[in-house]
């Protein structure tokens, strides 16, 4: 008997390629068992990328539309009495639209033009902005495999996950992932390379191993983590975005600030500590003058109390930064 592609997907141990790393099976566990109520089923493909330096998802819609389409049509397979929404920032929309449509004609897909912000790029804020509210994150539980679009139950992936799992259903997985490379570097792009690969290995292979000091951003061009070359060997978490800054040529402080600026535009000032946080940054770094103490204790609020991931990381470029460039 053959498997159903639930199993087949537990078994390939896919992780969400969103950033989270969220079990994929889950989550379409979790929406399969919403099934026999009479319900509808919403199945939402993820083309935020708003954040910067992130550009694989747009690599997979250039490169491979018909195996991303393909896709979302296993998920449609799935799940009974479903329709697709594919959400595309608006960039994505416009370039990429018309070619997609050609591989989803005559199935239950349909497209939307992201025309808010990065927090939009959140699963529940995406939900909001396609229902016409406010784009801000929506307190968990209920989560949006039971009650997401239009309160009823929502599978949302992104777009590279919809690939691996077209990749799955016929057998193609070999447990790859995309990622991109941008910075001070020779070869900048997407590329291929098995998903816990080292990002020492993948600059190296790339051709893009800088000759001279640096250090790379991981993660994303905002909320990434900062690494050292000595901290390169083992795999990393996160986003898969590489970034390279030449450690000589590159201001810290003016990199700070334009985090700083991208987070006090793009946060949805539902909180106060992400909204506050990210305009006191602001403030500093446009002086030139960091208290490191109140940048701490910032930190602290931020993780702790900030109501989405989008304030609970936003600590984390600045602390690796602060603690592994500007301090030494």
């Amino acid at each position: 008997m053959a498997k159903d592609i639930i199993t087949k997907i537990k078994e390939a141990n896919l992780l969400g390629r969103g950033g989270a790393g969220f079990p994929t099976w889950m989550k379409w566990e979790a929406v399969k068992k919403q099934e026999g109520q009479g319900k509808k089923i919403y199945v939402i493909a993820n083309g935020s990328e708003g954040e910067p330096e992130i550009f694989k998802d747009e690599y997979i819609l250039k490169n491979h539309p018909q195996e991303f389409i393909e896709g979302i049509k296993i998920a449609l397979e799935t799940f009974a009495n479903s329709e697709a929404i594919i959400y595309l920032n608006h960039k994505y929309f416009d370039k990429y639209k018309k070619n997609l449509e050609k591989f989803s004609e005559g199935f239950p897909i349909s497209y939307f033009r992201k025309t808010a912000g990065y927090l939009a790029g959140e699963e529940t804020g995406l939900l909001n902005h396609i229902e016409g509210q406010r784009v801000e994150p929506r307190p968990k539980p209920p989560y949006p495999a039971e009650a997401g679009l239009y309160n009823l139950p929502t599978l949302v992936n992104n777009i590279e996950t919809y690939y691996r799992i077209y990749e799955i259903k016929n057998d193609l997985y070999a447990g790859k992932a995309f990622f991109s490379i941008e910075g001070d570097v020779k070869n900048k792009g997407t590329f291929e390379f098995p998903e816990n690969y080292p990002i020492k290995k993948i600059l190296e292979e790339t051709g893009n191993w800088p000759a001279f000091d640096f250090f790379v951003q991981y993660g994303g061009g905002a909320a990434g983590t900062i690494y050292l070359p000595e901290e390169l060997d083992e795999p990393k978490k996160g986003a898969t975005s590489i970034i390279v800054f030449n450690r000589q040529k590159t201001d810290a402080l003016k990199l700070m600030q334009r985090w700083a600026e991208f987070y006090s535009k793009e946060n949805c000032d539902k909180c106060t500590p992400c909204r506050e946080s990210s305009i006191r940054i602001l403030e500093m770094t446009k002086k030139n003058k960091l208290d490191f103490d109140k940048l701490e204790k910032m930190f602290f609020v931020l993780e702790k109390t900030s109501f989405c991931p989008l304030g609970k990381g936003m600590a984390i470029p600045y602390r690796t930064l602060i603690e592994k460039v500007l301090k030494k």
